[in-house]
């Protein structure tokens, strides 16, 4: 401290002052007082362009300070006149300045009301309204990594972010970014602003906000930012983040009216700051983990990062228009957006729920509706890894901007995918066939196992389905047995059911397993015919969500496979982990098929579908007729497919899935001891269902299941319902659903049956 009271009394004729040292991010400062008067000493390693800019901060500071003392630092010129100065200082030429001190307490420390917040919006207006006269080139070339029209800036640091899906969440905003804010960016209205109006750089006095410090990150960046920054620290340690935001921004607007374009992009801002704190704190730590400072607020905006993305972008939107009375576009109601369906779309392509959702976008487990709500996704399986996952939208995004084409030409996007994903199989399967879809892979799988078998009957599962195509309705009972369907073709035969809770045969410890085995058998003896091919899903979905009985396949398979025919696993609904325990659902009952039949989450949305059999198989159908699908294993689809194999394994997925949903399972479990109309509860991992039945009995309660699942659409929940008589809940939401999540469900299934048992 020697050093430094030499400088101060050299420069600034101090006596004797008392120095005390700050803490800080990247440079050092100092509190100083002499003669009862106080400072801000501030030093920075000497760097010519970070000369330049704190010059022109002071330049900035003494423009504020002419229109309005007291609330901004003033610079303190030397003996010499200088408002900055170099001095050496450990040895090392620093950068050095003395800024008046100002009282107050900071807003941090405050309890937060609204109308402190309305006195921080009218600030910081007047604070804006003031820099938007101060002209500076050097502030205006200034290219920060705080100031959020350069958000790519921190692209590379998000990789020091450890936790995978934190990474996804902060992707997951950049691009959201680069498609909504990026485009517009040059049309927005710029000038110089603060860029960090956070609790800790606002004072307070008297019951208002009385002054702000630390220009530090001044810059010349679109006005809206300025919005945003502050906005971010209001609202990240809230509850509810909206509710905290009315009253500051109609006070800015009485300041400087914001237009409705700024509005627009608001959502994304603050969503791009803090995506910023989170990655330069992940940095900082990353670097100097004992910089606490750093980090301070980082837990805060990991949290309200979570909180953002399920809000509804258009509905934050909505409420910063509303706040200051601004027109909202109208949205066209559900009824003419339904004419306007019908006038095209056949009714026979049924909408889901009786108030019907209309949507605009997704994120993860959240669907956005076209009225600004946000809907809790826990029906959808088509969206494996989470609606929108950003590694796989960039995925398809660089592949469709460099290749697409067909598999009769070569191309690595083919064979790495291939293999990767033959990877997940045991030996015994390594031949892979790619289609669009998994209706497409079961008719395929029907073709094979013609070639091979030269059998054209086949084996299928009550209740069970496949497909829309002519071949896969026709394996499939959900379908041909419809009183709309064609009924049951010859070839086909149909084993029971194998479910220990309405089956006959009722206790799940292999032995009723063995016996649903050997009654599916007896339909292969009582038809008088061998058998070419067995197909069934481990998870009978149209079924009921009706897990196989223990041991079924383990007892049925060899069976099948001496009588000449194959074995099919239908994993277009159980496979990529869903089921927790095991990547593919044929594991959980012990058995390996000779055919898998994928589909639906491989491609998170994107049309894709598969067949993985044995070497033998292939070579079967290899003699026939050349197999070719124009868009199968095209280098999008490959590039996507790899990238959901890829967040499976790094989100780690299937480990979530086993762990929320043995913890959702155990939810539904207890909620069943309050609830005697719940028959039973099974499922594995996120693939569950809920089988409502009368009271007293197991007769299906169909009404009591659509009333749930409507009510529960009221409530913005997503679930559906399914089984013969349709009335088993069913809830397949996408992998990365959390155990709030989980708990949101049910006790809002619990709500509405304790309100049924009311009325």
């Amino acid at each position: 401290m020697l050093e430094l009271k030499k400088i101060l009394q050299e420069k600034f004729q101090f006596e004797n002052p008392k120095i005390d040292k700050l803490i800080g991010y990247f440079n050092i400062n100092y509190a100083v007082e002499d003669r009862a008067t106080k400072y801000i000493f501030k030093t920075y390693r000497f760097d010519q362009e970070l000369f330049d800019i704190i010059e022109a901060e002071n330049e900035a500071l003494l423009h504020l300070n002419q229109m309005e003392v007291g609330k901004y630092p003033n610079p303190v010129p030397t003996l010499q006149g200088e408002s900055i100065f170099l001095a050496e200082i450990d040895g090392n030429p620093t950068s050095c300045r003395l800024l008046t001190f100002l009282e107050g307490a900071f807003l941090g420390d405050q309890e937060p009301t609204k109308k402190l917040y309305e006195s921080l919006g009218t600030f910081l207006g007047k604070l804006d309204r003031s820099l938007h006269t101060f002209k500076s080139y050097t502030l205006k070339a200034r290219k920060l990594d705080w100031d959020i029209q350069f958000l790519h800036l921190n692209k590379a640091l998000i990789e020091d972010i450890e936790n995978p899906q934190d990474r996804t969440l902060v992707r997951y905003f950049f691009l959201l970014y680069q498609e909504n804010v990026a485009p517009i960016l040059p049309g927005l209205r710029h000038q110089i602003i603060h860029n960090d109006a956070n609790e800790w750089n606002i004072l307070f006095q008297n019951g208002t906000v009385s002054g702000i410090i630390d220009f530090g990150d001044l810059t010349y960046s679109p006005l809206i930012n300025e919005v945003a920054i502050a906005m971010t620290y209001i609202c990240y340690d809230k509850e509810n983040p909206l509710d905290w935001t009315a009253d500051f921004l109609k006070a800015y607007h009485r300041a400087i009216p914001l237009e409705p374009k700024e509005l627009d992009v608001l959502y994304y801002l603050i969503a791009a700051r803090l995506c910023i704190s989170v990655c330069q704190s992940a940095h900082a730590r990353k670097v100097d983990p004992q910089n606490s400072y750093a980090s301070i607020s980082e837990n805060a905006a990991w949290q309200m990062l979570r909180k953002w993305v399920a809000i509804n972008p258009l509905g934050a939107t909505n409420t910063f228009k509303k706040a200051l009375n601004l027109p909202i576009a109208e949205v066209p109601s559900l009824e003419s957006q339904l004419v306007r369906r019908h006038q095209s779309i056949s009714p026979l392509l049924s909408i889901s729920y009786k108030k019907q959702l209309s949507v605009t976008g997704a994120a993860f487990q959240y669907m956005y509706d076209s009225s600004g709500i946000a809907v809790l996704d826990a029906y959808n399986n088509i969206p494996h890894v989470g609606h929108s996952h950003p590694k796989v939208v960039e995925a398809g995004q660089r592949q469709m901007a460099k290749l697409n084409t067909n598999t009769r030409y070569l191309y690595d996007q083919l064979a790495e995918y291939a293999e990767k994903l033959l990877a997940k199989f045991p030996s015994s399967l390594s031949k892979v066939y790619f289609v669009n879809s998994g209706s497409a892979a079961s008719d395929l799988a029907m073709r094979m196992a013609f070639a091979h078998t030269k059998n054209p009957n086949v084996l299928v599962m009550e209740h069970g389905y496949h497909g829309n195509t002519q071949i896969s309705i026709d394996i499939s009972d959900y379908k041909f047995n419809n009183k709309k369907g064609f009924g049951q073709k010859s070839n086909i035969l149909k084993a029971p059911i194998p479910d220990t809770y309405l089956g006959k045969h009722k206790v799940n410890d292999g032995s009723a397993g063995k016996l649903f085995a050997q009654d599916a058998i007896q339909v292969i003896l009582d038809s008088g015919k061998r058998v070419g091919a067995f197909i069934t899903e481990p998870i009978v979905g149209c079924g009921g969500q009706v897990p196989l009985a223990e041991g079924y396949l383990q007892n049925l398979y060899p069976v099948m496979r001496n009588q000449g025919g194959i074995c099919i696993s239908d994993e277009v609904q159980t496979g990529f982990g869903r089921m927790g325990d095991y990547f593919w659902g044929y594991e959980a009952q012990g058995v390996v098929p000779d055919m898998v039949v994928l589909g639906k989450p491989m491609g998170n949305g994107h049309p894709m579908g598969a067949i993985v059999c044995t070497e033998a198989i292939a070579e079967s159908f290899s003699k026939g007729v050349e197999f070719f699908s124009s868009f199968g294993g095209n280098p999008v689809s490959c590039a996507i497919g790899l990238a959901v194999l890829e967040v499976i394994e790094e989100e780690g997925l299937q480990e979530n899935a086993k762990i929320v949903g043995d913890y959702y399972l155990e939810l539904f479990r207890d909620l069943k001891k309050n609830h005697s109309c719940i028959g039973d509860v099974r499922g594995s991992g996120l693939f569950i269902g809920v089988e409502l039945v009368k009271l007293g009995t197991t007769k299906a309660d169909t009404a009591l299941a659509s009333h749930i699942k409507n009510e529960l659409r009221n409530r913005n929940i997503l679930i559906s319902t399914d089984g013969p008589n349709d009335n088993v809940l069913k809830t397949k939401p996408p992998l990365c659903f959390s155990k709030e999540n989980a708990v949101m469900v049910v006790e809002n299934i619990d709500l509405i049956l304790k309100n049924q048992l009311k009325s």
